[in-house]
């Protein structure tokens, strides 16, 4: 029997009171017309503020599947991070509010996905400096799995100049204006965020972190052998490198196993979180 990777040298965890905290939230969002609930946690804040990072994350609901405070307050100890808040965004109709702003899918998808962009950037950005007195943090990144994947990327790569580094645990980069079963459909040119990147310009000073399992589905569109989630996941891949200039700035990870799953997204989380937040350079 498989068992689920972990980052054993960095993530030990110890039954010891965690230094991290963790409370809720919440933030009237005229763009959305909702309340949206936030699940904040963070390591002890710096004496020098300026120095705290901020990870935003989609479906913030699942904050404890994804195991986020036990792997913070654990690579935090171990000195392995600096420090960091982390905003856990709770979805409302994630179906609608996920997605590629301005570019529902062929089902009418994502309708809501540039309210949810404009939330993110007009609305709760400004209120987490505010709460936090931070006037501007060492690094902003962004990060989601399946379709809050998807979102998170699209958010990130729109916002250049306010994201530093994007994360997606098994994108949902399938997201098509056709149905596949559409005899005109085409791979090239009816994935919205192949044909959004194809159209993108350069987004020098960015870095990339992408996650596939290779057991996350059946699906093979092209029947080369390879799952949908992954050739996908590396279609992006090959468009972002050519838009991107600094060395190392996409990083690919793949689990031959791995399953479209929480406990597969929250055991390589501490890999993405060292390289998002990292000490050691």
């Amino acid at each position: 029997m498989n068992k689920i990777p972990y980052v054993a040298a960095i993530i030990m965890l110890v039954a010891c009171s965690a230094k991290t905290k963790q409370q809720q939230d919440k933030l009237y969002s005229r763009h959305l017309q909702r309340s949206v609930d936030l699940t904040i946690i963070n390591t002890p804040l710096p004496d020098d503020k300026s120095q705290l990072n901020l990870l935003l994350l989609n479906d913030g609901q699942d904050a404890e599947k994804w195991r986020v405070q036990p792997i913070l307050d654990s690579l935090y100890k171990a000195k392995a991070i600096g420090p960091v808040v982390v905003v856990a965004i709770h979805a409302g109709d994630r179906m609608q509010e996920y997605g590629v702003a301005g570019k529902p899918d062929y089902e009418k998808r994502g309708s809501k996905a540039d309210h949810y962009d404009e939330f993110v950037n007009n609305e709760l950005y400004p209120f987490i400096k505010k709460k936090t007195g931070v006037r501007k943090f060492n690094s902003v990144v962004i990060a989601g799995a399946s379709l809050g994947g998807l979102s998170a990327f699209d958010i990130g790569w729109t916002h250049a100049d306010k994201v530093d580094k994007i994360g997606v645990f098994s994108g949902s980069f399938w997201w098509r204006d056709k149905d596949t079963k559409d005899s005109t459909y085409n791979d090239d040119d009816n994935r919205i965020m192949i044909s959004r990147l194809k159209a993108s310009r350069k987004k020098p000073n960015q870095q990339y972190w992408f996650y596939a399992g290779g057991a996350e589905e059946n699906s093979d569109r092209d029947k080369d052998g390879i799952i949908d989630v992954v050739d996908d996941t590396k279609d992006v891949i090959t468009l972002v490198q050519k838009r991107v200039t600094t060395p190392g700035a996409v990083v690919y990870k793949e689990i031959a196993d791995g399953r479209h799953d929480w406990p597969w997204w929250s055991a390589v989380l501490p890999e993405f979180m060292v390289w998002a937040f990292g000490t050691k350079r």
